[in-house]
């Protein structure tokens, strides 16, 4: 009987210490989201000029509940390849995706982090927008947009639902919710931690809203951004050479004009496109001007932040499941989009330019009980750190390839003392689409240098202190000369660092490579 009791009381004891130290080194769930374009200047916790127009009120309870970090930055402003960095944590010229198109397909051999945490034995999934050309690797359940050159489409989508092609019906946000739900709850082997990339199509172009939400800003003229009409002065090699304008390069399709009777199949798609090269497009024949490039921005901008209400529509769907699940403590759920976008400012549309609007991707962390509540954080980060820190949370080494760094710490509110003062970007894709000379460079806490190289040679050099807007040029200012000299020293060690220390001609190349022209 003694040995009995003493059996009972050794069993208690390791259950009761399995489950308070079991609890403690439990591996975290992870839920990944991002939507495709999403400016962080278009959610309201980031305070833009949308906040009370069109508030983004669950990404903002994230942020109320954990982390805004509002100097991430990505590497290439482009969806695919800023995809692929925050996969393998490496920059383009090392994962070998350059651009959207032209490129060769994903390599899904690599090294990734929903590859390592597979092997560390957590359920992963993918379900959403993949656009990589190549099936997912590392998942056990993948679901992605295969229409439009893997973009998806807004209504009625077909996916690659593991390995087999759907078409679903209804309108894609709400179906990407649907089934990361469905996965929560039915799909995943619920022994093991899970960690989900729950990523939107929206609100890409051409920015179709939910029927329900077609009319939300109707009646309400959107403010303008302060550079909706800049005249791209001492930029004109570049910035003036685009085109994606709003006044000059939005199509029929982005604007939703109604189109002629009696056009063929194929002569709709064309009409489709008319636009995207600069021809005149506007709803009426009275409609000119100015008054037709703020008509243009209005139809542009209420669709886009239509389109972001059903992205946070779906987000509180999830944020109510994990409350109602108890999921809530135990998972980190990431907000983030593949990188920043153009609301008119300097009177575009897209991405691609190094400029403050693109480069700066929204990201923000909520993990309850590790990242205090209603943080903000500064720091320069790339979206080549997001794999390490999501491997360094959940407790797993980085592999040396990876170029990223773990700022997990920061995040933790144990600071760094050397941590990243400077970014790198570089960016490929040439002349289609928009004709964006292909540029890398520099960016720390005040400048940015910029070098435009394909077929031009251009310099450019921004005070972001006295010039946030990035309207002036310094370049050829005579006393910013050893200014110059110091940022060149930083920008090519960093490009030493990671491995981009090559000649001109062998990064047009990457351009020239697979090349779309108009």
């Amino acid at each position: 009987m003694k040995k009995y009791r003493i059996l009972v009381t050794i069993i208690a004891f390791v259950t009761v210490f399995n489950f308070v130290f079991g609890q403690e080194n439990k591996k975290p769930n992870i839920i990944y989201i991002m939507s495709d374009d999403h400016a962080s200047h278009a959610i309201s916790a980031y305070n833009g000029i949308y906040k009370d127009v069109a508030p983004t009120p669950n990404i903002d309870r994230l942020a109320n509940e954990g982390m805004l970090l509002s100097n991430t930055f990505c590497t290439n402003s482009i969806c695919g390849p800023s995809r692929a960095a925050i996969l393998t944590g490496k920059y383009s010229h090392q994962n070998s995706f350059y651009k959207n198109e032209g490129g060769d397909p994903f390599d899904g051999s690599q090294e990734t982090f929903p590859k390592i945490l597979q092997k560390e034995g957590y359920a992963t999934a993918v379900i959403g927008k993949w656009h990589l050309w190549s099936e997912p690797t590392g998942f056990d359940y993948f679901k992605y947009h295969t229409l439009n050159g893997e973009q998806g489409s807004y209504w009625n989508p077909v996916y690659n639902d593991n390995g087999e092609k759907v078409q679903e019906k209804g309108y894609a946000t709400n179906l990407t919710g649907d089934f990361a739900l469905d996965w929560l709850e039915n799909k995943r082997d619920k022994t093991k931690p899970f960690m989900l990339m729950f990523q939107f199509k929206a609100p890409h172009r051409p920015w179709y809203p939910d029927e329900k939400y077609k009319e939300l800003f109707e009646g309400i003229e959107m403010p303008y951004p302060e550079t909706f009409n800049d005249d791209y002065k001492t930029r004109e090699l570049t910035a003036g050479k685009t085109m994606m304008t709003i006044e000059n390069h939005l199509a029929n399709k982005d604007l939703k004009i109604t189109p002629p009777e009696g056009l063929s199949p194929e002569e709709y798609q064309k009409w489709l496109r008319i636009g995207d090269k600069g021809e005149h497009v506007s709803p009426s024949d009275t409609l000119k001007g100015k008054a037709l490039k703020k008509w243009k921005y209005q139809k542009y901008i209420k669709d886009y932040l239509a389109c972001i209400r059903s992205v946070d529509d779906n987000i509180g769907r999830l944020l109510k499941y994990l409350d109602e699940a108890g999921l809530s403590e135990s998972t980190i759920v990431v907000y983030t989009a593949d990188q920043g976008f153009y609301l008119g400012d300097h009177g575009w549309y897209d991405k691609r330019f190094m400029y403050e609007q693109s480069l700066r991707m929204p990201f923000i962390i909520r993990y309850p009980g590790k990242i205090e509540a209603n943080q903000k954080n500064d720091d320069i980060n790339l979206n080549i750190d997001f794999a390490p820190t999501i491997l360094d949370m959940a407790g797993v080494e980085t592999p040396k390839e990876m170029q990223g760094k773990s700022f997990a710490s920061n995040l933790m509110g144990e600071k760094e003392k050397c941590w990243r003062d400077a970014m790198y970007y570089h960016y490929y894709e040439y002349p289609k689409w928009h004709n964006v000379q292909p540029h890398y460079g520099i960016r720390t806490d005040r400048y940015k240098l910029i070098h435009f190289y394909y077929d031009i040679d251009v310099w450019e050099l921004y005070d972001l202190k006295e010039d946030p807007n990035e309207l002036t040029n310094l370049y050829g200012n005579e006393d910013k000369k050893g200014l110059i000299k110091k940022l060149k020293r930083k920008l090519f060690k960093l490009q030493k660092e990671y491995g981009d220390d090559i000649s001109l001609e062998e990064m047009r190349e990457a351009t020239r490579k697979g090349m779309i022209k108009y």
